[in-house]
């Protein structure tokens, strides 16, 4: 799926949100186009619509400053408007597609990535009242759940960036982290290897961790095969399948980094005991008896790097 189809997905799942939280019979929203307000300029395109009756706002470029939108990404907060055609608070240059659409009270909410403006949401009513604090807040959760998931987006890509720029340094067996194939003649070298492999870990670890929240289809099978590339490195065949589960081994891939079962559990999005669960699951699937033991199990299972 390319980042335009994953930016589709995330935006329509938070304006459905939007209108069930909040009974708003019609919210919209898009993204910067390329990715970013720069020095404070920059627009949305409006690409998803929910509740629409016409197809006046698909397309529609907010431009930072101008209409309710706007104000909302210039000032990077949350603003809306009891009556939108007559407000003095906004300028008016898309009056034309909101009175098409017969809209009156109109919120924006922006799309905040690291102090960056990447987006804005907006719910509208098609009579003039006041949306209060309950509506505001709901529409902020929904742009939040737009925030996450360009977070994680923006994570998996950086990782998949990092783990790309190790293997082109050098290949080894998998065409992944090519700094250990240079590294295995002498003591210093022997050094040098292991260090880079605890990189090539610790990648494997966040990769894994990523990959279940990741929405874009694409984006997480490419996360899982370069995990699996990167498990398979330089590990013998496996003698057996173990049979593990991928939650099984995305806990081992955590437990493997030296975190605990609050940090697995943290970075899974699962609670403790459930980690706990998997963790027992696994070591008696690999016939092991304390957490090392089934780490390195897994590894000569070629599970993990």
């Amino acid at each position: 799926m390319s980042a335009d189809g994953a930016d589709a997905v995330e935006m329509r799942a938070a304006l459905v949100r939007l209108r069930r939280g909040t009974g708003l019979p019609v919210a919209f929203g898009g993204l910067m186009a390329g990715g970013i307000m720069t020095a404070g300029t920059g627009s949305v395109r409006i690409g998803e619509l929910s509740g629409a009756v016409t197809g006046a706002l698909r397309g529609l470029a907010i431009a930072t400053g101008n209409g309710l939108g706007g104000k909302a990404l210039a000032l990077s907060r949350p603003c809306a408007v009891t009556d939108y055609p007559v407000s003095r608070h906004i300028s008016h240059e898309y009056d034309a597609a909101v009175a098409a659409e017969g809209l009156l009270s109109v919120l924006a909410v922006p799309v905040v990535v690291r102090r960056r403006v990447r987006g804005v949401l907006y719910g509208a009513l098609r009579t003039a009242q006041p949306l209060g604090d309950r509506t505001l807040g709901e529409a902020v959760a929904a742009a939040r759940d737009v925030e996450q998931a360009l977070v994680v987006r923006d994570e998996a890509r950086a990782l998949l960036a990092a783990v790309a720029g190790a293997g082109a340094a050098g290949p080894v067996a998998g065409g992944v982290a090519g700094p250990v194939a240079g590294a295995a003649g002498s003591g210093a070298g022997a050094a040098v290897g292991s260090a880079a492999w605890e990189e090539v870990r610790e990648a494997h670890g966040a990769l894994r961790a990523l990959a279940p929240r990741v929405m874009d289809p694409a984006l997480r099978e490419e996360l899982l095969a370069v995990c699996g590339r990167l498990a398979s490195a330089t590990a013998p065949p496996p003698v057996r399948d173990v049979g593990l589960t991928p939650r099984e081994v995305d806990v081992l891939a955590c437990v493997a980094t030296g975190a605990t079962n609050a940090v697995t559990a943290e970075r899974l999005g699962l609670r403790p005991e459930t980690v706990k669960g998997y963790l027992r699951s696994a070591m008696r699937k690999l016939g092991a008896h304390t957490r090392l033991e089934a780490v390195v199990a897994s590894r000569r299972a070629g599970l993990l790097p």
